[in-house]
């Protein structure tokens, strides 16, 4: 896995600590920081306001409606209406201000172009536990584009932030995700029966992790 990491956003948010768990503090202020991550394939970066309308198209995307369980949402973030952009530039343009999760655009170093998005979210301080989510985008698909953009956020989830474990849930009609999860280092741990509602069918997810032992010994040559 070669890659690097450079921190691109150095906002001091430790501010006082007072009695607060120093990991936590740590945990934090690694969440905070919005880096650039480079691989072979691909750079994770901070999203910009240009990249709006490119995330716009993609979440429009009927694979990628399916595969995050929106097709079936008419008021999903592509549904065509003046709020919706709205809402959407809105949440694009404030996501490096947040200061718990981390979201990333994944761009593609071929053709320099957003292809789709990492986020690791819905942080437990207490026990350095997080989410994992991605999507891409048609441009982004069948290269090893995802594999590459997992791994980078992955690694810096456990090596810079200090997180323990990291979960996901990937919907049973997409094994190709699956399989993408599995070779990265995630382990099934159980099945979530009939979390998605998907036309006249109920779906099954399955709930995976990959703790930071693990991935030690995954990176291990």
């Amino acid at each position: 896995m070669s890659h690097t990491t450079n921190i691109t956003d150095t906002t001091d948010t430790t501010g006082t600590a007072g009695t607060a768990d120093i990991t936590s503090t740590i945990s934090t202020t690694g969440f905070s920081l919005k880096p650039t991550l480079h691989g072979e394939k691909v750079t994770l970066r901070p999203f910009t306001e240009a990249d709006v309308p490119v995330m716009a198209a993609i979440l429009d995307d009927p694979e990628v409606l399916r595969f995050t369980g929106s097709a079936d949402d008419a008021s999903g973030p592509g549904a065509a209406d003046p709020q919706a952009t709205a809402a959407l530039h809105t949440w694009y343009t404030s996501r490096n201000d947040q200061h718990d999760r981390l979201d990333l655009a994944v761009v593609d170093r071929t053709s320099g172009r957003v292809v789709g998005e990492v986020v690791l979210h819905e942080w437990d301080p207490t026990n350095r536990n997080c989410r994992f989510r991605t999507l891409i985008g048609p441009e982004g698909r069948g290269r090893g584009l995802g594999t590459e953009a997992t791994r980078l956020i992955v690694d810096h989830g456990f090596e810079h932030i200090g997180l323990h474990r990291i979960v996901l849930s990937v919907f049973a009609f997409n094994p190709r995700a699956r399989r993408v999860y599995e070779k990265v280092g995630f382990v099934a741990e159980g099945v979530e029966r009939e979390v998605l509602r998907h036309g006249d069918t109920w779906v099954d997810a399955t709930a995976m992790s990959v703790l930071a032992h693990e991935w030690q010994a995954l990176r291990r040559p």
